[in-house]
């Protein structure tokens, strides 16, 4: 019984062992591995020229800077992106991921970098008006995002789809009825697609706050993360970078 106690109290800590050697070895490589999506503008997408950029790519780029490390990003979709933490394919994941109750249960945050607010976005003169309004209907969501969740509370149908884009690709084509996505991200493609008749029906008035994630147990990165946050904010590094896809400070 004493040996399966032990190996049961070894297989509880090594996990924790494992990550508060993180920034060590981030540190060791030269380069922070940063999980994003790829595809969810303006946050992480890819430029004409097929170069990943973006408000998060720009962040992370920053942060790395401060650890005196580079940034290593690695794409996946959204639904299995928080997991590759799980599976060490990178360090840390930068894609707009909000702080939530849940997710702190397994996994630690930053401090927080951006204050969003969920929008209920609808095509022309639909006659959704509240997120109340959704009952029934057809919103466009990834299954596992704060959104799609929200949009089911409301009693939406959700049509799944691989990220943003797609979504209001679904709405336009009338293939859904609505998609609840971040107001941020639907004023930059508003910027872009002024002729667009895609319109914000409703936004929830509380705002969603997002940090960067990595592996739960890991003070030193934690703590280097926050403090390389708060440098760049300092020197106006991250208002910088704000103001260029926004327009404005969104940290707050």
């Amino acid at each position: 019984m004493k040996r399966f106690a032990i190996a049961a109290l070894l297989a509880s800590i090594l996990p924790g062992l494992a990550a508060a050697e993180d920034l060590a070895k981030i540190k060791s490589a030269g380069v922070i591995r940063v999980g994003t999506e790829g595809t969810y503008a303006p946050f992480t997408y890819h430029d004409a020229s097929g170069k990943l950029v973006g408000f998060d790519v720009e962040i992370a780029q920053a942060v790395a800077a401060k650890l005196g490390v580079k940034a290593e990003f690695i794409e996946g979709k959204w639904d299995g992106l928080i997991a590759g933490l799980d599976a060490n394919r990178y360090d840390a994941v930068a894609n707009e991921v909000s702080i939530t109750e849940a997710r702190k249960a397994k996994y630690d945050f930053s401090n927080a970098y951006i204050a969003s607010k969920a929008a209920l976005i609808v095509n022309g003169n639909s006659p959704i008006k509240t997120f109340a309004d959704l009952k029934g209907k057809k919103s466009a969501n990834t299954l596992t995002s704060n959104f799609g969740k929200l949009a089911q509370s409301f009693g939406a149908e959700v049509v799944p789809v691989q990220g943003f884009n797609d979504s209001l690709e679904l709405l336009a084509s009338g293939r859904v009825d609505a998609t609840i996505n971040d107001s941020l991200s639907f004023l930059d493609y508003k910027k872009h697609q002024p002729n667009s008749k895609l319109r914000i029906a409703a936004t929830e008035k509380d705002a969603d706050f997002s940090g960067i994630i990595f592996r739960k147990g890991n003070p030193q990165l934690q703590a280097a993360i926050n403090k390389a946050l708060a440098d760049i904010k300092a020197d106006g590094t991250y208002q910088k970078i704000s103001f260029k896809y926004f327009g404005e400070d969104v940290s707050h």
